[in-house]
């Protein structure tokens, strides 16, 4: 059994989000459609208004309707510490964190030849040139650890090697409050690799 032609429309087209598969879209259409209408009106203006004037920021390459970001346009971060990560959604989750005060750089993907993902498809010309401009002492590679992740990483890092700037890497290992015992090998020999001394 299908619906209307519009209601099999609008589940349809909610598929394109992650995760979002034919049942959950189901749900969602029907949701909006029966119970909440003023909500889904709401979310129609914000969706159009967001696709209309949300870009890039002009330095890190972020999500904002600005020409520079908020975190861009604060005279208070460290211009000398720059942070390559993979997503925005990374530079949100490093913020959330705390911690880190210096500028970012997203890179929107990673390097993955296979699919045709190359150093320019992910804006690795653009960060030589930010690179070039600045008084950058320090690169943090922040991308994720995957094999995509580390790849792009090693790439920048070849890139910078002639350099005097400092190249870092996010440490990897066992999470806080976690069990030994349920810790993959991968990580867990990371965690040994990159161990830092106790001072108890």
């Amino acid at each position: 059994m299908s619906f209307s032609p519009l209601v099999d429309r609008l589940i349809d087209s909610l598929r394109i989000l992650p995760g979002v598969g034919p049942k959950t879209a189901q749900r969602m259409a029907l949701h909006l459609l029966e119970r909440e209408r003023r909500g889904g009106q709401r979310l129609t203006e914000v969706l159009g208004l967001a696709l209309e004037q949300v870009g890039y920021c002009q330095r890190c390459r972020t999500l904002t309707e600005d020409e520079l970001c908020r975190l861009c346009a604060d005279p208070r971060r460290d211009d000398r510490l720059l942070c390559v990560v993979e997503s925005p959604a990374d530079q949100l989750a490093i913020e959330e964190a705390g911690g880190f005060h210096g500028r970012y750089f997203v890179l929107h993907g990673h390097l993955s030849p296979l699919d045709g993902i190359g150093p320019e498809d992910v804006g690795i010309d653009q960060l030589e040139a930010y690179i070039a401009k600045g008084n950058i002492d320090e690169v943090v590679l922040a991308t994720n650890p995957t094999v995509e992740g580390e790849a792009t990483a090693h790439y920048i890092a070849m890139l910078l090697a002639s350099s005097e700037i400092k190249l870092s890497r996010l440490a990897y290992g066992v999470p806080m409050g976690g069990e030994l015992e349920y810790v993959d090998g991968g990580t867990l020999s990371r965690a040994f690799n990159g161990r830092l001394p106790f001072n108890g």
